[in-house]
């Protein structure tokens, strides 16, 4: 009931409309009383009566109560449609914002397959459960009492034989709830885990295909459809069984009524329309019996969808503003770093006592071997983690204290895998200022040695980029995100090996982008080209998570430690790279 009750401030919008569905619906079940309860009038007017004239006026009713059942049907339909679909919406974007808003650790802990079946597979479930089941039980409810009221009246001795199974029907639902449950929670589990792998071979598909693995991830695949079809089939087998049970126990009190009521018709007690009448009102009974069982199955499957679902929305946040935190002021480029540590895993430290200074307008490049924390210090700097001890503070203002919108706004990155979103070329340059002048989108594509490329293609600015930006080259895809970065005309500049892996003439042209992109700005690279390293103020260069050596390229070289090994191993490597 905690889950259900939170769910209240995404239906109490619609409450006027889920209750006009609830009233309209209430009228169908109504009409449908009233209907049978006229069938029973008819036939005596047929059988025993012989009343024409009645007969015909009664017809003449009975189409009139169709017709207006029919309408009623329609508008409950449609109305229940509308707000189901709208509380959907409005929950799933809400589920979505909440995403966004979670730190990066969350998305680095699970799987994209596994967080896109949370938010499209059970929140459908959740919807059906909240919106439609209710409105449908109203229907049933009302059926439930209006009929068995309809019952107690014409004969109460035949509707206690009904009534009389009524404790064995809620025995059989019990016995069968917690199967339903257990099975329906391992459903969804498994469809996440099947979402999570095929977004991870569509995702991957070149590397499948080139090391010829087609074969083992359909076999994977495979397996999985195979676990979720048998717990399917172990579902349905319960539910073969559980629905049948309540209908049979049903039909088996229409019967004692048919055979009681007969003998009371041979006995001249009851006419023979009421009879009839009593039958179809005992065999309307069947619908809500079973639609309990149905509903009783839904709510089991429902609660596994809603753990799934509020573990997301459980979530805090690991960096988030604190309640004190104050509007960035612009930034003038002074970062300090003050005794930071960080790790992912408090076992295994990433980061230890790190500490430096930089001023406005400086450029500092970290070198380092893999695994030494490069990547991970730009995450801090830029505020994507918050280090366990230590601070960071720009112009002053530690960067706890700030709010991040303020913060991120001036701060430009340009990751090493360049994130393209699908799209035209022009939407994704002006990544969050879609307000830009053509001018200033088509001056930064030119500052970032992108427009000439851009015009030569035959869509221009408007070409589709693919997902991933995968109909361009990855020299194409570096200069759009420095366009991007460009256009935000950030104050402090984060390039995270920005020229790595290219080939040399996309890696010049990038780097020229790179270099018009730094002038005026604090700029922080993880340095892969040397001219880069060369050209850097200050160099600070990383092992195991510490600061060992920084200074300029010339002082560092004079040192002959780490920083002159790494230089030298990588000048070998491109003078090999150029010889080739």
């Amino acid at each position: 009931m905690a889950y259900y009750s939170r769910f209240y401030p995404f239906i109490r919008p619609y409450l006027p409309k889920m209750l006009f569905a609830a009233v309209l619906v209430v009228g169908v079940a109504l009409l449908n009383l009233a209907l049978i309860r006229l069938a029973g009038v008819l036939w005596d007017q047929i059988t025993v009566q012989r009343n024409l004239q009645g007969m015909t006026t009664t017809i003449a009713f009975f189409l009139s109560l169709v017709i207006a059942q029919g309408l009623l049907s329609v508008g409950h339909s449609y109305m229940t449609a509308w707000v189901s679909q709208h509380i959907m919406a409005d929950f799933r974007t809400h589920v979505f914002a909440h995403l966004q808003r979670l730190s990066l650790s969350f998305f680095a802990k699970r799987r994209t397959g596994e967080i896109l079946s949370r938010v499209m597979n059970d929140v459908s479930v959740i919807q059906t459960t909240l919106t439609e089941t209710p409105i449908d039980s109203t229907k049933q409810v009302v059926t439930l009492i209006g009929g068995v009221a309809f019952l107690l009246i014409m004969n109460w001795r035949l509707c206690l034989l009904i009534l009389f199974l009524l404790p064995a029907l809620v025995l059989v639902a019990r016995f069968f709830g917690k199967r339903l449950k257990a099975l329906s929670t391992h459903i969804q589990d498994q469809t996440a885990t099947a979402t999570t792998l095929i977004e991870e071979v569509v995702s991957g598909i070149r590397v499948v295909k080139s090391f010829v693995q087609t074969r083992r991830e359909e076999m994977r695949f495979t397996g999985q459809v195979r676990t979720m079809l048998q717990l399917a089939l172990r579902r349905a087998r319960v539910m073969a069984v559980f629905i049948p049970a309540i209908t049979l126990l049903t039909l088996a009190a229409a019967t004692a009524v048919l055979w009681y009521g007969g003998k009371q018709v041979i006995d001249g007690v009851v006419s023979p329309g009421e009879l009839f009448a009593f039958v179809l009102f005992a065999g309307i009974l069947i619908g809500p019996f079973g639609s309990a069982a149905r509903v009783f199955a839904q709510i089991k499957e429902a609660q596994g969808a809603m753990r799934r679902v509020f573990d997301i929305l459980d979530t805090e946040p690991d960096v988030q503003d604190r309640s004190d935190a104050v509007p960035m002021p612009p930034i003038a480029g002074h970062v300090t770093v003050d005794h930071v540590s960080f790790a992912y895993d408090p076992r295994q430290p990433v980061l230890t006592d790190v500490s430096f200074e930089t001023k406005p307008g400086e450029v500092v490049a970290f070198v380092g071997p893999t695994g030494s924390g490069k990547t991970t210090l730009m995450n801090l700097l830029h505020r994507f983690y918050d280090p366990i001890s230590g601070a960071i503070t720009i112009d002053g203002h530690d960067l706890r204290a700030v709010r991040l919108d303020t913060l991120y706004r001036q701060i430009g990155l340009v990751p090493q895998e360049t994130v393209l979103f699908g799209g035209t070329i022009r939407d994704n340059i002006r990544y969050g200022r879609e307000d830009t002048t053509e001018a200033d989108l088509i001056e930064a594509s030119r500052a970032a040695n992108a427009h000439d490329f851009i015009h030569a293609l035959p869509d221009g600015y408007e070409t589709i980029v693919g997902e991933k930006g995968v109909n361009l080259s990855g020299g194409q895809r570096q200069r759009l995100a420095i366009a991007r970065a460009i256009l935000k005309k950030p104050k402090i500049l984060i390039l995270d090996e920005a020229t790595s892996s290219l080939d040399t003439e996309s890696e010049r042209l990038v780097q020229e982008a790179v270099e018009r992109l730094m002038v005026g700005k604090t700029t922080f690279i993880v340095a892969h080209r040397l001219s880069t390293i060369q050209r850097a103020n200050r160099i600070v260069v990383l092992n195991k998570g510490r600061i060992v050596e920084q200074g300029d390229h010339v002082t560092l070289m004079e040192r002959k430690g780490l920083y002159h090994y790494l230089y030298t191993l990588r000048l070998a490597e491109q003078t090999v790279a150029d010889t080739r």
